[in-house]
């Protein structure tokens, strides 16, 4: 085990000390967030990031140990376990280079191998792989038996052929030269399969296609593996063969006579029947999992700034839900989110309605002092949205909302038990206004797959995807923190050291009890232990608690410090949360213990500071251009104003009010080369695009956020994007003409969710 230790230290660039308090908190049942906010002095300050980093890895290498033990076990049953073979097995740093010295003693199914040796052929095959002068036929004729199924000279030989291939194939150290040869020479070669060029019209771009595997990247992986699934494609991932048997046979064919010819003979069969089909799997399988990882990293990311959207914050909010002919349902939501009436409108299915539906949104306002308006950005969403404006409402604030899962919610068990005697078009509608209010709050509702921010979600590893997602929600609920007496079941499950349960066991007491007025009160509800209330107590706020600290972030096994702090001031807790002057007398160093050190001391002065701060922007509203409304309506070189909802590795979607959403390009990110667009934009920031170029028949917006250049800037050299691989510029396909899922919405409907940084990293 200290051993995994030292090898993730060194991986992660840490003291093996941090990683060894990491892995002994963990193991002890602490979380990440627990582990990164509050054992600073404990881990050297580790972040989130490192703290799962270390968790992830060290789960992957005790799997390893399981194999190890699993293999290590057979073999001794098989009785073929040599000293040194397990040497080998035990200092296997991967599951390949274990599998492969494990797989010639593997029990398999019957193979051309297995039969030949039934037949008595190994001790031939042996004899000729030495490749020493002998008389080939005279050997080989002594094993042809009738009886055993040799029926001839050229049966015998074919039968040690066999032996050999798979002796060859089954080679660890042959294996690996493969498996490092296909890694850096494998290409991807995709084309269209003939009679579905109609039917696969959307994988175009990939009917004549071809890449360097090493180079692919994930996006265009699992578009083409995607197309092979649907069967409009076929895929290949091959190096060229003749520098593969060059590689073997500069390891196996030691001589030039007639038993060498014989091994030549196997070598070219092995790999083309056994090796190659081996290898190309094992590469599908790997270029699989790095593009999963960078779909999920993505994914993750985007769903981690969705989930932390600025909030409007505690409003009285009339949301709409909207539609054409079915009309526009309507609800009223209280400061707490709470429905106080629904209805519906049809402000576009005739003049009458029109005006019904004028005096119906100008009386729920007056009646309930609405104080923002939120239309959900489906359909209808821009023609309700300037219906709503031209009301001339005043004192309330229009906004717009992504409406992404929203149906989901609406059907759920959580909707309807949260409304049981409304149908789906008022629980949606609702959705759409807490949204506005806290979209963290309400977004935690809804299986994160759902949000609105991925590609290739149903494609990529799905126990992975759903583990880093939950990853993500767990970070960004627990760094924003909730508010104990009004936090609904399901974003407190999510708190570190809760979980389903004991957040409906919390609820539950609330609902009997009445308000927490403190967080020892915690303590008494059912099976919250003292872990539970050590993990979970410093992410639970209490507005207006008996103890001002019960407000703020600091953990509850810190109240006696900041007693002190209060104290050698002259002053009370409550008093000094109040009065910078006097924090800015606390000296930290003097509080300094074994137990404490500086990071949880800055912590808890920046917690005195601005107790149970908020860590997400301040809210802004945001509203499109007026009149464009569809694509039909856009010009090349318009201007406009738009969000962006999804980042991926080659751009940015944005918003831009026309219900289809436009790809911003690295290259169109801004005046300058961008790696990492995640660099330039996040998920629902506000932006400025230049429409570039628009194809109506394909949904394709392609959008600028550059800047225009003088003159002098013009003419500075530009960094220039990466320069394509050979096999990549002799492609039919322009690079200027992006592949599916570059530019376009795949066959899932929206663009979705994407979070797991490092996760799989060291595979």
């Amino acid at each position: 085990m200290l051993a995994h230790h030292k090898l993730i230290a060194t991986e992660l660039k840490v003291a093996e000390k941090q990683v060894t308090a990491t892995v002994s908190l963990l193991d002890e049942g602490a979380t990440v967030p627990f582990i990164s906010r509050y054992r600073k002095e404990v881990t050297g300050s580790l972040d989130e990031v490192q703290v799962a980093a270390i968790r992830d890895r060290v789960l992957q290498l005790r799997d390893l140990d399981k194999r190890r033990e699993a293999i290590l076990k057979s073999m001794t049953e098989l009785g073929k376990l040599t000293p040194e073979l397990e040497k080998q097995i035990n200092n296997a740093e991967t599951i390949s280079l274990l599998e492969d010295i494990y797989l010639p003693y593997k029990p398999k199914r019957k193979t051309r191998a297995s039969v030949a040796k039934e037949k008595g052929l190994e001790p031939l095959a042996l004899q000729i792989f030495d490749q020493q002068n002998f008389d080939l036929e005279a050997s080989a004729d002594k094993f042809i038996d009738i009886e055993k199924g040799v029926n001839s000279l050229d049966e015998a030989l074919a039968g040690a052929r066999d032996i050999i291939a798979e002796m060859i194939s089954e080679n660890a150290e042959a294996r690996t030269k493969m498996r490092t040869y296909f890694q850096e020479k494998a290409v991807f070669k995709a084309e269209v399969i003939k009679g579905k060029e109609e039917e696969g019209i959307k994988y175009k771009d990939y009917f004549e296609w071809s890449e360097p595997v090493k180079t692919a990247a994930s996006h265009r992986v699992l578009a083409m593996r995607r197309g092979e699934k649907e069967l409009i494609l076929r895929l290949d991932a091959l190096p060229p063969a003749e520098d593969a048997l060059t590689i073997l046979e500069n390891q196996f064919i030691l001589g030039n006579n007639a038993a060498s010819k014989q091994v030549q003979q196997a070598l070219e069969d092995g790999y083309k029947r056994l090796l190659e089909p081996a290898m190309e799997t094992e590469l599908r399988v790997l270029t699989k999992q790095k593009a999963d990882e960078e779909a999920i990293r993505v994914f993750a990311e985007n769903a981690r700034q969705l989930l932390l959207a600025a909030p409007m914050g505690q409003k009285n909010v009339l949301a709409i839900d909207p539609g054409f002919r079915t009309g526009c349902k309507v609800v009223c939501l209280d400061k707490q989110g709470q429905l106080l009436e629904s209805t519906a409108i049809y402000p576009h299915t005739g003049q009458g309605n029109v005006k019904n539906a004028e005096i119906t949104i100008q009386e729920l306002c007056k009646k309930y002092e609405i104080e923002a308006i939120a239309i959900g950005n489906g359909t209808a969403g821009r023609e309700t949205e300037a219906f709503i404006r031209g009301l001339n409402l005043l004192n309330t604030t229009i906004v717009m909302v992504n409406e992404s899962g929203a149906s989901i919610y609406s059907a759920s068990d959580v909707a309807r038990e949260e409304f049981p005697t409304q149908d789906i078009t008022v629980r949606g509608a609702v959705s759409i206004g807490r949204r506005l209010m806290d979209p963290l709050a309400e977004l935690v509702k809804i299986d994160a797959k759902s949000i609105g921010v991925g590609q290739y979600q149903h494609d990529v590893d799905q126990n992975k995807l759903q583990a880093s997602l939950d990853d993500t929600v767990i970070s960004a609920v627990n760094a924003v923190g909730v508010e104990l007496n009004t936090a609904s079941k399901q974003i407190l499950a999510y708190i570190s050291g809760l979980g389903p349960t004991l957040a409906q066991n919390i609820v539950d007491y609330r609902n009997t009890n009445g308000a927490f007025k403190n967080r020892e009160s915690l303590k008494k509800v059912p099976r919250l232990g003292d872990k539970a209330y050590e993990q979970a107590a410093g992410f639970l706020r209490i507005r207006n608690a008996e103890n001002v600290l019960d407000t703020s972030g600091v953990h509850p096994e810190r109240y006696a410090v900041v007693d002190k702090m209060a104290k050698d001031l002259g002053t009370t807790v409550s008093a000094l949360m109040k009065d910078p002057q006097l924090q800015k007398q606390i000296k930290p160093q003097q509080y300094v213990t074994a137990e404490i050190g500086l990071p949880t001391l800055t912590d808890i002065l920046k917690e005195l500071a601005k107790p149970g701060r908020d860590p997400r922007e301040q809210f802004e509203a945001f509203s499109f251009t007026d009149g464009v409304n569809e694509i039909a309506d856009l010009r090349i070189g318009m201007k406009l104003p738009g969000i962006v909802t999804n980042i991926t590795n080659f751009g940015a979607f944005v918003d831009i009010g026309v219900h289809q959403d436009g790809l911003v390009h690295t290259s169109q990110l801004a005046n300058r080369f961008v790696a990492n667009p995640n660099d330039i934009v996040k998920v629902h920031q506000k932006v400025e695009v230049t429409v570039m170029e628009v194809d109506a028949a394909r949904k394709r917006i392609s959008l600028s956020m550059k800047t225009p250049q003088t003159p002098k800037e013009a003419s500075k050299p530009q960094a220039k994007n990466k320069v394509l691989p050979k096999d990549e510029k002799s492609n039919k396909n322009k690079h200027n003409k992006a592949p599916l899922g570059v530019g376009v919405k795949n066959a899932d409907g929206d663009l979705q969710e994407k979070l797991a940084k490092l996760k799989g990293m060291f595979k």
